[in-house]
């Protein structure tokens, strides 16, 4: 009797032993937030579906940001590491359906881990090219009428089957991606046994923060997504700074792009070169209201299809979740161009676009 009682004190005591190492009650918390943007859109010249061209009016989603929501969770592990994970969904909010190829969670599903060393994450996460198209382009590569609208050859700024490195050193942010199949939505995009190097996606990028001042630079690779293409590349290199001064913030930035994929990525054809190159700024008149306008020129090297595209962004905020927008765009379209304020509602051939959006966009 008397061993089997102290045989389970013993247990009793490992077991608070184990408990304490365990199940300390360190903080965790999970948010629920997003963004609901939609307005009233004008477009002219747009090209159809069975090739003629025309004015569009209608109700767009994400005038300024893609309409989303997400969980984000950090759990306290002690010793300064923390364990965290996102899942974000993006919706088109005018017709309610995925805006990301009915993806679940198709703008952001990662966990992982952070600490001193910075942060390490696996699942679908936005590139080092994306993030550095976010930091520099004036209109913070919205939905349309910014960056997303004019680099429009193959660029994907997220990727499945991806794992991302992000690190803080005082003023210096450094990042490294790879991703082992970039769409799984895409035949081949995902990864195949015994072929590695089909649909990957890998790059990186630095960024340096000294205060109203602010410069990067990424790279950004993917492969072809056939076993017959998967030598083939499409290769990005972009700068962006940004120097903010009073009620004033400027910015301006360039992009390299050399393509040998075809539009599926598919099949090795004839290189592209083009360059991209923007600037843009930003004044607050007021706490509440905010003017920003940029340029976006397209320099095509390869073929006769350069742009340039200028944008103006009128913003009240009537409190720090919710405010109203008046969008203007404008692309005057060289050569056999199709540009439009919108990467989806491309021109015919050589056309020109005006774009206006009237909006409304809540935070929560």
């Amino acid at each position: 009797m008397k061993k089997t009682l102290f045989a389970l004190a013993t247990a009793a005591a490992a077991c608070a032993v184990s408990g304490a190492a365990f199940g300390q009650s360190f903080s965790s918390s999970v948010t629920l937030y997003g963004i609901a943007d939609a307005g009233v859109s004008y477009q002219s010249h747009v090209q159809s579906a069975s090739g003629q061209g025309g004015s569009l009016y209608g109700v767009t989603s994400g005038g300024l940001s893609g309409s989303r929501w997400g969980i984000r969770g950090v759990e306290d592990l002690g010793g300064n590491l923390k364990g965290i994970f996102v899942l974000e969904n993006g919706f088109n909010i005018d017709t309610g359906t995925s805006a990301q190829s009915n993806r679940l969670f198709g703008r952001q599903s990662y966990v992982g881990l952070q600490g001193n060393f910075g942060a390490v994450t696996l699942g679908r996460q936005q590139n080092a090219m994306y993030d550095l198209f976010a930091a520099y382009d004036p209109m913070a590569i919205g939905s349309s009428y910014s960056l997303n609208s004019v680099d429009t050859l193959g660029f994907n700024g997220r990727a499945d089957n991806a794992i991302k490195y992000t690190g803080t050193f005082g003023g210096l942010t450094a990042t490294g991606f790879y991703s082992t199949g970039r769409d799984s939505t895409i035949p081949n995009g995902t990864e195949i046994p015994g072929h590695f190097k089909v649909g990957t996606n890998f790059g990186g990028g630095m960024a340096y923060t000294s205060g109203p001042f602010s410069a990067g630079v990424a790279y950004d690779q993917y492969q072809g997504s056939s076993i017959a293409a998967a030598d083939g590349t499409a290769k990005r290199i972009a700068v962006g700074a940004s120097y903010a001064f009073g009620d004033a913030k400027v910015f301006a930035g360039y992009r390299w792009l050399r393509d040998e994929l075809n539009a599926a990525t598919t099949a090795i054809v004839t290189a592209r070169h083009d360059n991209l190159y923007w600037a843009g700024a930003q004044y607050k008149f007021t706490q509440a209201f905010s003017l920003t306008g940029a340029a976006y020129y397209t320099d095509a090297r390869t073929d006769n299809k350069d742009s340039l595209m200028f944008v103006l962004n009128a913003d009240y905020a009537y409190s720090k979740r919710t405010d109203a927008y008046l969008l203007l765009g404008y692309v005057k379209n060289h050569g056999s161009a199709t540009y439009g304020v919108t990467s989806t509602m491309n021109t015919l051939p050589g056309q020109n676009q005006t774009g206006a959006m009237a909006g409304v966009r809540h935070r929560f």
